[in-house]
């Protein structure tokens, strides 16, 4: 019973999936920002028609709520897939990478552990900044007694 449910759940995911695709790429196109364009072009030409109605009004105010309502979760469809992608490729390259592999996974943490692990990283970046700094002192020293004694 579960694997069916569980199958018709992931082929409506699926079908979902190859629909918000589809859309988000349609939808980005030059040629639908023209059509969209177009629709508000003859809508408002038509307003004289219509004597400027209410309902002359409500079809272009319903059109783009509507509109703008779908594009809400198709919007929020891609940017998730893309920000799963990105996830996985940054956790690869963290993982096969001199980086730390505690890093891998991070964005499953609470906003107060990541002002945590962030507020770290930047205290260990200062001071590897200072460190920095002590040891181009500390050749330049060196470089200054070395000339000295060769001279």
């Amino acid at each position: 019973m579960a694997d069916k449910r569980d199958q018709q759940v992931g082929g409506f995911s699926q079908a979902f999936n190859k629909v918000a695709n589809w859309t988000s790429n349609a939808a980005g196109r030059a040629s639908t920002f023209i059509l969209a364009a177009g629709v508000v072009a003859v809508w408002a030409v038509t307003g004289p028609l219509f004597k400027f109605s209410d309902t002359w009004q409500l079809v272009i105010n319903t059109g783009t709520t509507i509109v703008t309502f779908l594009m809400v979760f198709l919007i929020q469809n891609s940017q998730n897939r893309d920000n799963a992608a990105i996830q996985v490729k940054l956790d690869e390259l963290i993982r096969t990478s001199a980086a730390r592999n505690s890093f891998v996974g991070i964005e499953h943490l609470t906003d107060e552990e990541l002002d945590d692990i962030r507020g770290k990283c930047e205290a260990q970046v200062a001071a590897e900044k200072i460190a920095d700094k002590t040891v181009e002192k500390t050749v330049a020293r060196a470089r200054r007694a070395a000339d000295q004694a060769t001279t």
